[in-house]
């Protein structure tokens, strides 16, 4: 990756999808991966009862040079909690390149419901900016004796903060949750990219306001004021800044106005945040282990309809996913000696069903060299043993989080490890599983599952966590989101590096989130 960009999206004159009401838009970012195949990048907040959104959340994209990146940004009336798209309203969106994004200062495009239908009078507007910092503000900011807005109760207050552009606008960046009746809040805790508050320039004016929330999107202003970071980050260490609130048009009616509240800063901190690629140039080394999976429910290997059985070309699922996976990860491991082991079958010579079993048959150096020694290993060894059962992940995962322990004790960000595991499906061991998981989620390794074949992958969505926190038995809950599951199916068609592209896309973050965690430097 060259660069990354942060694009920063707003749209005009969204259709109303909404009875009664105006629609509640948010803007998802995908990328074309080949074959006709999109994945989501990136999405913004939803912000409700809006026709002319700016969304605070950036939309951050690597910048490839040597690539046509091509991105569709849609907008979609969302009504419902589930994260899946298919059930909202469409409101429109653009496909375009970021080449033609970052080329241009302003982009600015008719938003279209298909190919030459405009989705009424919408526009999007979408500006590009190059994150080169990686230091990052927190803040955490309180109020005192705000004024009372509502009829009823007490207001609602919520804090916006604006950064001004070079052309003197007031461009958002950061939309505080709302505190409910409450005229002395506390919000909480929050970070924000010190090149999106204020571009690095710590001088540069910062305006924060104050608003009452109200549902159907008619937010009355409290107050504001003007300040710079330099000023705020005098707060910290026991010590407030303090601002009063300002209503302009309260101040002008009325000449004993003091303030409509005061806004306090009570710490203020800048520190440096590290990238993947950070740790990588560093020389943290990737680990790469696979576990395939020998049960019976694959079907006998010497039938066609089996999902070990090899087609004439040589491939099936359980080889494009190695072939898939491996080739990205393999880039990262000087040594390209990768562990491969099976699961589930009876091995030769005593025939005992085993849960970890080396594909060379060599369990003191199961090492297979490249990708390539994975797949010739692999077709060596399906002749030679009997698929068996149960489905049991937990001794694997456990095998590689010893490794990953082990390393764990030299106190640097210089190992990590990635587990991929290939199954049916039919996992027999779900609480053992989610025990080592739990556990794994304390040290540096990913585990990544593909699921081949059309069996029900319901305990493997449980797994990755994306909708919760997994949880062991006992109530404990995963240090860090580690498990990323996708089914082979929905990949049949699209050319293989679709599917490490969207396996491996978690990857980054939780490898980050594991040394941040440590607070270990690259």
């Amino acid at each position: 990756c060259v660069s990354r960009v942060e694009l920063s999206v707003s749209c005009r004159s969204l259709l109303d999808r909404d009875l009664g009401s105006r629609s509640d838009p948010l803007c998802v970012l995908l990328q074309d991966v080949g074959g006709g195949q999109w994945a989501e990048l990136d999405r913004t907040e939803r912000i409700k009862n809006c026709q002319n959104p700016e969304f605070c959340k950036k939309l951050v994209v690597d910048y490839y040079f040597e690539k046509v990146q091509k991105l569709k940004f849609g907008m979609y009336d969302i009504d419902n909690k589930s994260f899946d798209l298919n059930d909202d309203d469409y409101l429109g969106g653009i496909e375009c390149t970021l080449g033609q994004v970052v080329s241009s200062s302003v982009f600015t495009r008719p938003l279209e419901l298909k190919q030459g239908k405009p989705a009424g009078k919408g526009t999007i507007t979408i500006s590009a900016e190059e994150i080169k910092d990686a230091r990052v503000v927190y803040l955490e900011i309180g109020a005192q004796n705000l004024d009372k807005k509502d009829f009823l109760g007490k207001s609602d207050p919520f804090l916006e903060v604006y950064k001004q552009s070079d052309a003197g606008t007031w461009q958002l960046v950061y939309r505080s949750e709302v505190i409910k009746n409450n005229l002395n809040p506390c919000w909480r805790k929050f970070s924000v990219p010190l090149q999106t508050f204020c571009g690095g320039d710590f001088n540069k004016p910062i305006k924060v306001q104050c608003a009452d929330h109200d549902s159907d999107g008619s937010h009355d202003l409290i107050g504001t004021f003007e300040t710079n970071l330099t000023q705020l980050q005098k707060a910290g260490d026991g010590s407030l800044v303090e601002f009063e609130c300002i209503h302009p048009e309260k101040k002008q009616k009325k000449k004993s106005y003091k303030n409509s509240g005061i806004i306090k800063i009570k710490s203020c901190k800048i520190e440096t945040e590290y990238s993947f690629l950070d740790y990588i140039m560093g020389g943290c080394q990737i680990n790469f282990t696979v576990g395939i999976d020998f049960t019976g429910s694959n079907g006998d290997p010497k039938s066609p309809d089996s999902l070990h059985y090899i087609s004439p070309d040589g491939i099936n699922e359980y080889l494009i996913a190695i072939w898939s996976v491996g080739s990205v990860v393999q880039d990262y491991d000087t040594d390209k000696l990768f562990p491969a082991f099976g699961f589930g079958a009876q091995v030769p010579p005593s025939w005992q069903v085993s849960h970890e079993f080396a594909l060379n048959f060599n369990p003191s150096n199961p090492y297979c060299q490249g990708i390539q020694g994975i797949v010739d290993a692999y077709r060596q060894i399906l002749p030679q043993i009997q698929l068996y059962g149960p489905t049991n992940f937990s001794p694997i995962i456990n095998h590689v989080a010893r490794f990953a322990a082990h390393s764990a004790q030299q106190g640097t960000a210089s190992q990590y490890f990635i587990l991929l595991i290939i199954t049916d499906g039919e996992i027999t061991d779900l609480d053992q599983t989610r025990q080592a998981i739990v556990n794994a989620s304390k040290l540096p390794m990913s585990i990544i599952i593909v699921g081949v074949g059309e069996a029900d992958f319901q305990a493997m969505e449980f797994l990755d966590a994306d909708n919760g926190v997994l949880k062991s038995l006992t109530g404990e809950t995963t240090a860090r989101d580690i498990v990323q599951f996708v089914p082979f199916r929905q990949f049949k068609n699209a050319p293989r590096e679709a599917l490490s592209q969207v396996v491996l896309a978690e990857v980054p973050k939780q490898l980050v989130s594991y040394y941040k965690w440590q607070g270990w430097p690259p």
